[in-house]
């Protein structure tokens, strides 16, 4: 048995078969990563988090997490969010294009529903501001009795986490331009305050009225005179910070890996949660027995005991950008599919990425056959693909919401039908079905005559001798999924950031016989393995 205490407050204990054991290979998650942080009216921390459409509250004294809008509820795929002098919650909800409201009581509303890529937030003395992180977005102020919105400023290229300052204008970052800008709350020409930074991403300010800015891509936290753009920092993080909120006096940052942590004179720093993962999603096992997975902002290396290593994030140089499916190719060398709807072959060390093909609906898994070409499965068109020296071969259509993909030893394509509830060859022939009767096949992997499955439906891994027909159930209760009793809502797309979210519980067979789980539920790594295989 192995017990978890992850992220849903129903932990599972994962049950193996005689023979088979498991073993975690990274901690669990507290969070479905970290973006949008308020300070509540109750002296807790709220976080919003995209992937995972949760809200949660956070006790930073006790590091305790209480889910406040759950996956499944009514705020969907919430970014930012703010508070006003009643308590009421505003939410951005990213990829819905709106804004909702929710009541001290539970209650939720839309305020607003037509604000594409609804990303920052803030509200003071009654006024509510909220902006769309596009190429060319708006903030506008929204009214609160269902009255058009009025433009404050427009063709922004990417604002994000804004608030006002002690002037009376609204300050907010500009990633594209690696700016700060402010405006009027009136409107007008917008100013710029700060160039030349780390992307910034949130500005807040401190008691004594200096912006506190954090940046994506360098992982600096600044402190920012807002009259003269000078700056110095505060603290040095990792890359992949998204925002920051101040809790009596006390200053908290977010990242995209769900950490959180304070920010202390000095310089020094505070762990309130851990990084952890969004998924998992995407796993590939490389000869050496080095395992990668994709996790959307981040690709990680995992080794056994130790916390994972981030090869590449989407402010790396060369990322191949939000990261689902991933297949070793080559030493160095790995095919990932995207959130953009892109195969991409990704060189980390040489911080090195190039499109292979584009334009495809909610691609999952990959592989590669003995000719190098990549096969990928592409959920929104229910086709199966092939992509070799540039061109695009459709090796099956008509699937239903395709998901794990696997190469056998002689050649043949199988393919994961997440919605068909089977696992199938494709041939030149046609396609056959090789193993049914599953809740929601995701990951697959293959060696020799056996096929594993990951059942994200009834949570468990299924061994299938493809020869004998013999079928086993190696595993059960794995934390794979949606919590039991909840309906998660689809996360559409929301460009130029990422098209449609979903989850992957893929597995990747290691030389060893090591099977690896994207443990989804929990935001881990599980392997599994046969006693007499272990090594």
């Amino acid at each position: 048995m192995l017990t978890s205490a992850g992220r849903f407050a129903a932990a599972s204990s994962i049950a193996c078969a005689a023979g088979w054991s498991v073993e975690r290979v990274t901690p669990a998650s507290r969070l479905f990563g970290a973006n949008g942080l308020r300070n509540g009216p109750d002296g807790r921390l709220y976080v919003a988090q995209v992937s995972g459409s949760q809200i949660s509250a956070i006790d930073v004294a006790s590091g305790a997490v209480h889910t406040v809008s759950p996956m499944g509820g009514a705020i969907v795929a919430p970014d930012d969010i703010a508070f006003d002098s009643e308590g009421n919650l505003f939410a951005t909800e990213i990829s819905e294009g709106r804004v909702s409201v929710r009541s001290p009581n539970g209650q939720s509303r839309v305020v607003y529903g037509d604000l594409p890529c609804a990303n920052p937030i803030t509200i003071h003395q009654g006024r509510l501001f909220a902006g769309e992180c596009l190429h060319r977005g708006r903030i506008v102020e929204l009214d609160l009795n269902g009255r058009p919105p009025r433009v404050l400023v427009e063709n922004v290229p990417m604002p994000n986490a804004m608030e006002v300052g002690p002037d009376g204008r609204l300050y907010f970052p500009v990633m594209e331009a690696n700016e700060i800008w402010r405006v009027g709350l009136d409107g007008g020409a917008p100013e710029v305050v700060a160039r030349n930074l780390g992307v910034p991403d949130s500005v807040k300010f401190d008691q004594h009225g200096f912006i506190v800015s954090t940046q994506a891509a360098s992982g600096e936290v600044l402190r920012i005179n807002p009259e003269t753009g000078e700056h110095s920092t505060l603290a040095q993080l990792a890359p992949g910070l998204d925002n920051l909120a101040f809790v009596d006096g006390r200053l908290f940052v977010s990242s995209f890996s769900g950490a959180i942590t304070e920010i202390l004179a000095g310089g020094t720093t505070r762990s309130l949660l851990p990084a952890g993962m969004n998924g998992p999603l995407g796993l590939t096992c490389e000869p050496d027995g080095r395992v990668l997975v994709c996790d959307g902002p981040y690709c990680y290396c995992v080794h056994r005991g130790a916390r994972p290593e981030v090869l590449g994030m989407l402010f790396t140089p060369g990322s191949p950008g939000y990261s689902r499916g991933i297949v070793f190719a080559a030493p160095g060398e790995y095919i990932i599919t995207t959130g953009l709807g892109q195969v991409a072959r990704w060189r980390p060390a040489q911080q090195a990425s190039e499109i292979l093909a584009e334009g495809f609906d909610r691609l999952f898994g990959v592989d590669v056959d003995a000719r190098g070409a990549a096969i990928v499965a592409e959920a929104g068109r229910g086709r199966l693909l092939g992509i070799f020296k540039g061109k695009v071969a459709e090796l099956a259509s008509g699937l239903d919401e395709p998901r794990g993909v696997a190469v056998t030893d002689d050649g043949d394509y199988l393919v994961a039908e997440q919605g068909a509830g089977r696992v199938v060859r494709v041939t030149p022939g046609g396609v056959e079905t090789v193993l049914d009767g599953l809740q929601c096949p995701q990951g697959i992997a293959c060696r020799g005559a056996f096929l594993y499955v990951m059942d994200a439906g009834s949570r468990s891994l299924v061994q299938y001798n493809c020869v004998s027909k013999d079928r086993q159930t190696v595993a059960t209760e794995l934390p794979v999924g949606h919590p039991a009793g909840v309906t998660p809502k689809p996360i559409r797309p929301f460009p130029p950031l990422s098209g449609a979210m979903g989850p992957f519980a893929d597995i990747a067979l290691a030389a060893d016989g090591r099977l690896y789980i994207a443990a989804d539920a929990e935001g881990s790594v599980v392997a599994l393995r046969c006693d007499d295989q272990a090594t």
